[in-house]
């Protein structure tokens, strides 16, 4: 591998570099299969008028953004392909915090257009990439936890390092830019902005103490010479999508932690190893400069990651925790519930084209004011089974069901999968819980190697159920309803909520479900949230050249759905080069926090380097956004 071309790489791109699988099928053969298959075309899917409508009865060119979208407080807004953000008319945004800013007053000026940080101040400042966050209440004041997904080397790091670390320095400093930020915020007159100095301020980074819970905590796959208990691992990594619990605390997501490794000796390539995509040359060059992600030293490091991790934003000086019952693989978000009994209920989408969806169910029950010991390490993970009569079960990942033992089943929760029988998912993103009604959505983002290629533990793609089109570079949104109103059953009916696609190219399968029109149109839906009104918030992660099959669909972008009606409409576009990625609200609801990854160009201040921000986004007439 290339090192000098790894940091330009999707993550995506970069497991498929590590291990390629061979393909089968051109593009033009497969949409011909895909909108040929019997039962495919022509049918509506249940629950009522909401449901997404499959094929080509696609609605017209003339149909507006507007004309779909009489449901929601907003008008719609066109598609953009420069670098800045669009928000309606009579909304506004600024900047909130950028990749860089202090978070205490000693930090103030170390940000330069230039260099970017220094290391001496890399754990004191606001970190890059931001994505999934949530917001707290606590004690009056507004405190804010986000996730840093990934560090850009090529504008962290001197140019003639060529954006691959060259030293142990160089690796401290990415190391520290990751993780998650814990801040104040209040509105200082002139908007949001970081209360600094706050006592709730707080970085934790890739060298933060961390504690094991479950039944894979202190086993023999945790443990590593520098913590033979296993039970003590250092940091958290690629941090990606989020999630608050029922009471209230911060869940951060564990998702490309595998990129962090690599080997500069001999070591084991295990069947767990290639199914996580682990071993070779890693991303950073971490192993070069830290022995702890080196293979060939630590072959259990990698299996202390991959978990979601617990913290409390209330207490600075709290130790993270890292929840083994809730399954190891790459996690985007945590999306809680609770069973009608009491158990809670922990919706997961493990990121990765033909992986698969989960659940935890605790063995425990909570109340507000009760305890919560136990109620995240003791209970039972489930995947999901989806089959095409639009029903569905969750398999028990137990020793029984899979012949593995209780450890291994939950550090190789992907094999567990495999072994039950599990549907292969188009990556499974964000899942959100609707706040009023007992169903759940997940977003599909994309998944070029539907029915082309096996996932990494070779199970095949077919297609079919919930992912109903090959090479599917669109992506849609899954809905489900447990059996009995019930979060904690087994069983479940299913539908799409909308394919996207793009319907002034295609009158197929391709060009989306009948809620996609040519003034709405998106690709790849990943982050997702709902408000408290019950509006569905999809923003897109997908591809922004506005060529090709992607003509027409500009930058990322933020969309509100209504779940009953089917309407979508474009809300926030992003600069171009960017994802829009993590969604909060402020206490009164008047704000709506977005997250703006990776732009392009040097957004959000003109000059110097491109900086990932949280930005605030509010209505002039001073109501609720939305």
């Amino acid at each position: 591998m290339n090192s000098k071309l790894t940091v330009d790489l999707s993550w995506d791109d970069f497991d498929e570099l590590r291990d390629p699988r061979p393909a089968e099928s051109g593009f033009d053969a497969v949409v011909e299969r895909a909108v040929s298959r019997r039962g495919f075309l022509g049918g509506a899917l249940a629950f009522g008028s909401g449901a997404a409508v499959f094929g080509a009865g696609v609605l017209g060119s003339g149909t507006s953004a507007h004309a779909m979208a009489s449901g929601f407080d907003f008008q719609p807004i066109g598609t953009a392909t420069d670098f800045d953000v669009h928000v309606p008319e009579g909304y506004h945004w600024k900047p909130v915090v950028r990749w860089g800013d202090a978070l205490w007053s000693e930090a103030e000026g170390g940000y330069s257009a230039e260099t970017g940080v220094p290391l001496e101040l890399s754990d004191k400042v606001f970190g890059e990439n931001t994505d999934g966050m949530e917001l707290f209440e606590i004690d009056g004041k507004q405190v804010i936890a986000v996730n840093s997904e990934y560090v850009n080397p090529k504008i962290n790091l001197p140019a003639e390092s060529e954006g691959m670390a060259r030293n142990a320095d160089e690796v401290e400093l990415l190391k520290k830019l990751q993780g998650v930020t814990v801040m104040e915020v209040a509105d200082t007159g002139d908007g949001y902005n970081v209360v600094k100095d706050s006592p709730f301020n707080r970085r934790i980074h890739h060298d933060t103490p961390m504690t094991m819970s479950g039944p894979a905590a202190g086993s023999d796959l945790l443990r590593t010479n520098a913590d033979p208990q296993g039970m003590s691992p250092l940091g958290t990594l690629n941090n990606c999508g989020a999630g608050k619990t029922l009471w209230d605390t911060y869940l951060t997501c564990e998702e490309n932690f595998n990129g962090y490794f690599g080997a500069t000796g001999e070591y084991e390539k295990t069947d767990g190893f290639t199914r996580y995509g682990i071993g070779g040359e890693g991303r950073y060059a971490y192993e070069k400069h830290d022995a702890r992600f080196d293979l060939s030293k630590e072959p259990n490091e990698p299996n202390r990651h991959g978990w979601i991790v617990e913290i409390d934003p209330a207490n600075p000086d709290s130790t993270p925790v890292k929840h083994t019952a809730l399954g190891r693989f790459k996690h985007e978000n945590a999306a809680m519930a609770q069973a009608k009994d009491g158990r809670v209920v922990v919706y997961m989408g493990d990121d990765e084209r033909g992986e698969f969806m989960y659940k935890y169910v605790s063995n425990g029950t909570w109340a507000k004011g009760q305890p919560t010991d136990g109620l995240l390490s003791d209970g039972t993970l489930y995947v999901a089974k989806f089959n095409d009569d639009q029903t569905g079960e969750w398999l028990a990942l137990t020793p029984e069901s899979t012949g593995m033992n209780p450890v291994d089943l939950l550090v190789h929760a992907r094999i567990a999968g495999s072994k039950v029988g599990a549907t292969t998912m188009d990556r499974p993103e964000w899942i959100a819980v609707h706040p009023f009604k007992v169903e759940a959505y997940c977003a599909l983002t994309n998944n070029k190697n539907r029915g082309v290629k096996p996932n990494a533990g070779g199970d095949e793609t077919p297609v079919g159920g919930p992912n109903p089109r090959e090479t599917n570079n669109f992506g849609q949104i899954v809905r489900w309803r447990p059996e009995g109103e019930d979060h904690g059953a087994t069983g479940f009916e299913w539908d799409l909520y909308v394919m996207a696609g793009n319907p002034e190219l295609y009158d197929n399968a391709y060009g989306g479900s009948d809620n996609v029109t040519p003034g709405n149109m998106f690709n790849s839906p990943d982050g997702m949230s709902f408000d408290s009104k019950g509006t569905l918030w999809i923003q897109t992660d997908g591809n922004y050249s506005n060529e090709g099959e992607f003509e027409g669909q500009g930058n990322n972008q933020m969309l509100a759905g209504n779940t009953e009606s089917g309407e979508i409409a474009r809300f926030l576009t992003g600069p171009y080069g960017s994802e829009v990625t993590g969604l909060c609200w402020s206490a009164d609801r008047k704000v709506a926090f977005v997250g703006i990854q990776h732009p392009g160009g040097s957004w959000p201040d003109g000059a110097g380097k491109p900086r990932s921000s949280v930005i605030a986004v509010w209505r002039e007439d001073g109501k609720t956004v939305g």
